[in-house]
């Protein structure tokens, strides 16, 4: 049997690291290292270590680690950032960069990133724009494997952090996401549990390139996963 992946996971206290994290429950196939700045709860049966350090230390922390794969799902929000753009962007833009950049020169092969579906450099909506700017900057960084997600609307547990128009999003997708067809269709709401799942296939992928996934590629790469070795 081959050895377990070795998965760095950054921004796993959030809605998809979370899942990521469940999703590497009872594998044989990963051993998931999760580095975050204050204590998680991680699932009982997964095959997992967690670093605990500020973030301008995961650098110094992915250097000793030598992660073959990275998985971020890092993000911050426009209320938890103080409605500040700088604020913003040091975490969806300049955190994800600095954690990309750190991987890429100490050996890490494959890095996958949460995005979101219309992330554009030249979307005029900033958060878009700041998600669509660190997307590009990441294609430059020369990983052999890139891997972008984007999904839509994500669905499940995030506690109060949401706004109401995303909590009737949420509410209504069942009957919405029928009706979104066509170039729409990258825009339907999505469960965050599908997505960790794709992230989780798509890092263990040894195939080379760059790959943007929107909600129908992502569904796609989450179904594969099941057919991972598991105990």
């Amino acid at each position: 049997m081959s050895d377990p992946l070795r998965l760095a996971v950054v921004g796993a206290s959030g809605l998809v690291g979370s899942q990521v994290l469940a999703a590497c429950a009872g594998r044989a196939d990963v051993h998931v290292v999760a580095i975050v700045r204050r204590e998680i709860t991680v699932p009982p049966t997964a095959r997992m270590e967690v670093f605990v350090a500020e973030p301008g230390k995961w650098g110094e922390v992915i250097e000793a680690l030598r992660p073959t794969a990275v998985i971020s799902a890092l993000g911050t929000t426009w209320k938890k950032a103080g409605r500040d753009e700088a604020a913003f962007r040091a975490v969806d833009q300049a955190l994800v960069l600095a954690v990309a950049r750190a991987a890429k020169a100490h050996g890490t092969q494959r890095f996958v990133s949460v995005s979101s579906v219309g992330a554009d450099a030249h979307a005029k909506a900033f958060y878009l724009k700041v998600k669509g700017e660190t997307d590009r900057e990441l294609s430059r960084i020369g990983f052999g494997r890139l891997d972008v997600l984007r999904p839509g609307l994500l669905r499940g547990a995030r506690g109060g952090e949401r706004r109401i128009a995303e909590r009737l999003g949420i509410l209504m997708s069942p009957l919405v996401n029928p009706l979104l067809g066509g170039r729409w269709r990258a825009y339907r709401a999505i469960d965050a549990r599908k997505v960790a799942e794709a992230a989780l296939y798509l890092a263990t992928r040894p195939a080379r390139g760059r790959f943007v996934h929107d909600n129908d590629a992502i569904l796609r790469a989450a179904r594969s996963l099941p057919r991972l070795v598991k105990e």
